[in-house]
């Protein structure tokens, strides 16, 4: 797990709320029972004293969560409860809001039912007329050990809507040549409250020389030295990467204005390297892995996918190229069929050293950028300004392989698809792994290719898809497609095809 300012913590409450022509005492109970059950299974959780039946305490239960310092509210339908004050409170409430309803079975059923079952139908039905999102569980009725599993379900969920909530996004530069794929409209930015800072290449290079003698350059350069091993980075090379890590950490904290979390999205080529004379990968990785996302290529929507994720597996993530397919040859050498995936479930996730170090094999080392080599340095010249990249292949995990999107027509769209890195070397240059997604060629046919998402995708290092599918439902997003099995066709999939 990761421990970073730059991520949410969240602080959780639970509210009862009771119809006032059934027993207070009942929702009462069942409030505590559910408090019980959360130091079970370790979840901090703030049991308000307030229990809602009318708006008078409705405004007092508001006002006990913000005197307790809660920002994520879980309010519970102990009986039917009454839906006009239990959904006032989530519109008053600045923060995000589970509904959960008890279950019948710790009482007897004439004074001992409570009929939350009913209840939350009517609570849902206030929700869309007030057009208020909130976090309903799959099943969002049990008892007070199930709940307290929804409560620490919903957390994830909460910790990413409250980090997108206050998130500034930080640029340098515009979109590289050719790369217009990464570039998208911003309105859907402001739409989910994210606020963005443009800035140019320049502003960044004034502010890195700004910092060079910056006394704390050494113990950086020693960190690094630590985290790569010796044989693993180029010792010519640490003070300047050192020098630019602390531009950007201290930017982030000049620069967050009214938001408390940050994320850049940076140039990075063709003049960063000549300019700064280094490659920017293996500081960007070393900011990833403190929870604070750098997005290549001034990828907006990849800042903000990786720092969703992060949020959601509050834990270390990357971006990476859907980049090249698996040849035939090295599926069948290394008997990838064997683990139940056709060729085409396969590809290569890479890019070109931005990996934190954490998640790649022990082969990984600060090399050079052979692309930007060919583009950018003499040919058969030894690599000088091109080198700074994380190299080496992604160890085998589970993945959730994911975006969240604006079209170009302004509309905020999202995919999702679980898999995993496969323990197969890729054989290959930069950071790379081969990836395994069940029905991974349909799914790049008519999601990624018919709805024009862009080569980019995020990853996060585990199976996130129940998470990140609640999460992009509570930010409003309508479109949000998943890798569909054998069974299921997608709307545009030719019916002739056999």
């Amino acid at each position: 797990m990761m421990q970073s300012d730059n991520i949410p913590v969240v602080k959780l409450e639970i509210v009862a709320v009771s119809r006032d022509c059934f027993p207070i005492e009942l929702a009462q109970k069942r409030r505590t029972a559910i408090v019980n059950a959360c130091k079970e299974i370790n979840l901090p959780v703030y049991e308000a004293q307030t229990t809602i039946q009318n708006e008078r305490d409705m405004l007092k239960a508001n006002e006990e969560v913000k005197a307790a310092g809660c920002n994520a509210l879980v309010i519970f339908l102990g009986n039917f409860g009454p839906e006009t004050p239990e959904t006032e409170l989530a519109q008053k409430f600045d923060g995000p809001c589970m509904y959960a309803a008890a279950a019948e079975g710790d009482g007897d059923l004439v004074n001992g039912r409570g009929d939350a079952y009913c209840g939350m139908l009517n609570c849902s039905y206030n929700l869309a007329m007030r057009h208020i999102n909130a976090y309903i569980p799959e099943y969002p009725v049990g008892t007070a050990k199930e709940i307290a599993g929804m409560m620490a379900e919903f957390v994830p969920v909460a910790r990413a809507i409250i980090g997108v909530k206050n998130l500034k996004i930080i640029t340098f530069g515009p979109r590289p040549q050719d790369f217009f794929a990464c570039n998208a409209p911003i309105k859907g930015l402001y739409e989910l409250g994210v606020e963005v800072e443009e800035n140019s290449e320049l502003d960044l290079l004034v502010s890195y020389k700004e910092h060079k003698g910056d006394k704390r350059i050494p113990s950086v350069c020693e960190d690094m030295k630590q985290e790569m091993g010796e044989g693993k980075y180029y010792p010519d090379m640490l003070e300047r990467m050192a020098q630019f890590e602390l531009t950007l950490l201290d930017w982030k904290d000049a620069h967050r204005g009214s938001k408390k979390y940050v994320a850049f999205a940076d140039k990075c080529w063709p003049a960063f390297p000549s300019q700064f004379g280094f490659e920017p990968c293996y500081v960007n990785s070393r900011l990833v892995s403190k929870g604070i996302p750098v997005a290549c290529e001034v990828d907006i929507y990849g800042a903000l996918s990786e720092y969703i994720g992060t949020c959601a597996s509050n834990d270390s993530v990357t971006l990476l190229d859907i980049n090249n397919s698996v040849p035939a040859s090295m599926y069948e050498a290394d008997h990838i069929q064997d683990k139940g995936y056709d060729l085409t479930d396969t590809f290569m996730g890479f890019h070109c050293g931005n990996t934190p170090s954490c998640r790649m094999c022990s082969d990984r080392a600060v090399k050079y950028q052979l692309i930007q080599h060919r583009l950018l340095e003499p040919s058969g010249s030894d690599p000088d300004f091109t080198r700074g990249t994380l190299e080496g292949d992604i160890a085998a995990s589970p993945i959730t392989f994911y975006r969240l999107q604006c079209d170009s027509e302004g509309v905020l769209r999202s995919y999702i698809a679980e898999g995993e890195i496969l323990p197969v070397k890729a054989h290959s240059f930069g950071g790379i792994g081969v990836f395994a997604i069940p029905e991974m060629g349909r799914f790049y046919r008519h999601v990624l290719i018919e709805k024009h998402f862009p080569h980019h995708g995020a990853v996060a290092f585990m199976h996130a898809g129940k998470t990140m599918y609640s999460i992009f439902r509570y930010l409003g997003i309508k479109d949000i497609s998943t890798n569909q099995p054998k069974s299921l066709p997608y709307p545009t999939e030719n019916p002739f095809v056999r």
